[in-house]
């Protein structure tokens, strides 16, 4: 088998564990700008590699050696026929999931920016959001070219000036960044891939890195303690849900991610050395780069 399959198959298959010591390891709540990049790099990595590693098993069965000739038919090169096929269909697959997942967020913020429209309005106690009269106490932001932040009335009963101020500036840091296309392509691979345990594990770890990272930037415009005991009151009281389509600022009383924020919010961790942060960028750009250098350049 020639090198370069057996390169990208080894890729392909190592992104797997390395994606689970990832979720598991301690480090990337200290610096969640570089998980979340490494955690873009593996997924990336993960099908550029396993589409590469079929295409070039395929390719490496239909020439004779050297390239000069087509092989006759028989039963290896029907294999070869098949993992190109293979190849094929997995890359068709992976575009699919990622346009339908696009288009299903599309359709849910199409829907929840018509219902704004009929049913939210100003409210001066949390000025650039809409208020919706709902007992339940959420607060999320719907993304996009027209986003939007809602504040719910059982949010503004429960909540005083000083922590709506830090739930604001924690949603804004969402609508900023875009966090919804960072969390999108993980959204679109756990819905291929709902039974895989690494799929979940990696949805959920970005999901929390993206609501750390808006922690840290509402940290830099108003008291930790305020957005802390926000999240803390909107969980207690069980609310804290988001519609589809839609960032939450906050989850269950019981969720322990939501206890992870809170103690990392009170309590900051230090940040990862500037030498470990090198190592993590240029960790990263390997594993971007490998498939497409192992695919282009010959062996």
């Amino acid at each position: 088998m020639p090198p370069t399959v057996v390169l990208l198959g080894v890729f392909a298959v190592a992104c797997v564990p390395a994606a689970r010591r990832l979720a598991a390891a301690d480090w990337p709540s200290r610096c969640p700008v570089a998980a979340i990049a490494l955690w873009q790099a593996l997924g990336l990595s993960w099908g550029l590699a396993a589409v590469a590693a079929l295409a070039a098993f395929g390719f490496s069965g239909l020439t004779a050696p050297g390239g000069a000739s087509l092989r006759r038919w028989g039963p290896l090169v029907v294999v070869h026929l098949l993992s190109l096929a293979a190849s094929a269909a997995l890359f068709t697959l992976l575009c699919w999931i990622l346009a339908a997942a696009v288009a299903a967020v599309l359709r849910a913020r199409h829907r929840q920016r018509t219902l704004l429209g009929l049913l939210a309005h100003d409210d001066p106690k949390v000025p650039g959001a809409l208020v919706v009269d709902h007992p339940a106490a959420a607060a999320y932001c719907v993304p996009g070219l027209r986003s939007a932040i809602v504040i719910s009335a059982g949010a503004l009963n429960l909540l005083d000036t000083d922590e709506l101020a830090a739930v604001l500036a924690h949603e804004r840091a969402h609508l900023r960044a875009r966090h919804d296309l960072v969390l999108l392509p993980f959204t679109a691979l756990l819905r291929a891939f709902r039974w895989s345990a690494t799929a979940r594990a990696a949805n959920a770890e970005v999901a929390l890195l993206v609501e750390m990272l808006a922690d840290d930037r509402a940290r830099k415009r108003r008291p930790a303690r305020e957005l802390a005991t926000a999240l803390l009151r909107v969980g207690a009281s069980g609310g804290g849900l988001a519609p589809a389509g839609a960032l939450a600022a906050t989850g269950s009383a019981l969720d322990g991610e939501l206890a992870a924020r809170v103690a990392r919010l009170l309590r900051p961790p230090p940040g990862l050395p500037t030498p470990m942060i090198v190592g993590i960028a240029l960790l990263t750009a390997l594993v971007l780069l490998a498939p497409a250098t192992v695919f282009l350049v010959p062996l």
